[in-house]
């Protein structure tokens, strides 16, 4: 098989460090500042323990990772008890085929709704960074909580319910 999901394990830490900086180095250039971008691979190999790191790969090459935080291993400042998605990334070199959403999905729909049985996931991206909002909003997450994170970024967290009402509203980020 060409094409793989997988959980990650702490000996693929400096992988996907190297593949956390490839993807977030454009946003930097942007003015964009997500935490991991100061990171270092013993944060990541930790991360790896302590969460759930799910990375694709194609032939056997780290091309896209996404990383699922659980409710009991959330601090008490979580803006919400459901699962929280965070350091999502795609190699520049394989963007715009498809890996994103193929990561994504397999996060929300094969993990945590069919597996765990989650009512929800939620996530939170730089209210300027110039396309993560509008996917998110497409993907039928809806903002809840805006947030400044250490490095002084402004934050909004949206979430997403697997069975939402009928009547619920689309949102658009303010």
């Amino acid at each position: 098989m060409s094409q793989l999901i997988e959980v990650a394990k702490p000996d693929d830490a400096e992988e996907i460090f190297a593949l956390l900086q490839r993807a977030y180095a454009a946003l930097v250039a942007l003015d964009v500042h997500f935490t991991i971008s100061q990171g270092n691979v013993e944060q990541v190999r930790r991360v790896i323990e302590q969460e759930t790191v799910l990375v694709l790969r194609k032939w056997k090459r780290a091309v896209a990772t996404v990383t699922v935080r659980f409710p009991w291993q959330q601090d008490e400042h979580a803006p919400s008890s459901l699962p929280f998605i965070h350091w999502f990334a795609v190699d520049p070199d394989y963007k715009g085929q498809g890996y994103g959403r193929d990561i994504i999905t397999y996060a929300e729909e094969t993990l945590l709704k069919e597996t765990l049985k989650a009512p929800g996931v939620y996530l939170a991206t730089a209210t300027k960074h110039p396309w993560l909002s509008e996917l998110y909003l497409r993907r039928g997450y809806q903002p809840f909580h805006h947030r400044t994170n250490p490095l002084g970024e402004a934050l909004v967290f949206l979430k997403k319910e697997f069975n939402p009402p009928a009547d619920q509203p689309i949102a658009k980020i303010a």
